[in-house]
């Protein structure tokens, strides 16, 4: 992972979590209260007809964009899409470290 630029605000567990959030309602097209109701254990992929693998694709070019980072093919499993919550954890490692 590489940082393409220091972030404007510092970033904290709570501001990560909104943003990803944002972004998946966003880039899913899933109404934002919908995204609001996941929990750590909400299946994504394979369980969201809406994420198939061309919006993963799509999801991370804007991850990369939101968060200002570089994301390599060696960070990123196709487990952490598995769940909300791996979700969450793969961006708290890309954001926070």
């Amino acid at each position: 992972m590489q940082s393409k630029s220091q972030p404007t605000e510092a970033r904290t567990a709570a501001t990560v979590e909104a943003a990803l959030r944002a972004l998946l309602a966003e880039v899913l097209g899933l109404p934002s209260k919908r995204v609001a109701g996941f929990t750590d254990e909400t299946l994504l992929f394979g369980a969201l007809p809406e994420l198939d693998s061309l919006a993963v694709a799509n999801f991370l070019t804007a991850f990369e964009e939101r968060f200002a980072v570089l994301i390599e093919d060696s960070d990123v499993e196709a487990e952490d899409f598995d769940s909300f919550g791996r979700l969450l954890a793969f961006t708290k490692r890309m954001t926070l470290a």
